[in-house]
């Protein structure tokens, strides 16, 4: 919660065209601040400039250019930033952060925190198995339900989720939804699975009651046989690349 007073600004300059794990950086960082209780936050585009590389990068009717700079600004407590600020020099890649200390004149309006940001554990042996029913039609703050889920359990470090569409069932209102040629319906069944620690989804459980108006949850018991990824090397704009071959 921002009060009047002390405070500190953080600035992130990257590029337009870098990405996170296959998605743009500015809008994987956006999503992480929002996801972790950030008062707030704002993205600038730039018209023109140049970074590291020194080369000059501009908008034209022509050749509009995905190097562009951009900027994420946003002010927070002390305290929540240096939660944070290790996550958020992991994402920028090759692009810069700057902490300023600033003074909050007028402290904005607040609302419910998501809860605080959590160690990455190694997941081995017993876990959890948690299963979220919803339907596809149903949506949250503009977009699909899904997306937001899967932007949320990314932004909380969950370990992974896997997005099913279903082709054929009913729900508490006893209506069959089914897939048929030539007619796609748009209310199907969705089905999200996550697995993890207790820890981590019983610490991710108030995000969906305030996301999952209508649904269903289960938890489950689950043992891990193999759990690895292999990680990938970032090229100068922050992209995955794949190890290089010998």
């Amino acid at each position: 919660m921002l009060n009047a007073g002390k405070a500190v600004k953080v600035s992130i300059y990257v590029s337009e065209g870098s990405t996170h794990h296959g998605a743009s950086t500015y809008s994987t960082i956006l999503d992480f601040l929002f996801f972790r209780g950030i008062a707030g936050a704002t993205v600038f585009k730039g018209i023109a400039g140049f970074g590291a590389d020194h080369h000059l990068h501009s908008t034209s009717l022509i050749d509009i250019s995905d190097r562009l700079p951009l900027k994420i600004e946003f002010i927070e407590t002390p305290e929540k930033v240096d939660e944070i600020l290790g996550k958020l020099q992991e994402m920028v890649g090759s692009g810069m952060i700057e902490v300023q200390e600033t003074t909050i004149v007028k402290a904005p309006q607040t609302s419910v925190a998501a809860p605080a940001l959590s160690t990455p554990v190694k997941i081995e042996g017993k876990a959890r198995m948690m299963r979220i029913f919803i339907g596809e039609s149903d949506r949250w703050q503009g977009k699909p339900l899904y997306e937001a889920l899967v932007s949320a359990l990314r932004a909380h470090d969950l370990a992974g989720v896997t997005v099913h569409r279903g082709i054929l069932g009913y729900g508490a209102h006893r209506r069959v939804h089914k897939d048929k040629p030539l007619h796609l319906s748009r209310d199907g069944s969705i089905l999200l699975s996550v697995i993890d620690t207790e820890e981590k989804l019983q610490s991710f459980l108030p995000i969906i009651e305030s996301m999952v108006i209508e649904g269903l949850v289960v938890l489950s018991d689950v043992d891990i046989i193999k759990y690895s990824h292999r990680t990938l090397e970032t090229d100068e704009g922050g992209s995955p690349t794949e190890p290089a071959k010998l």
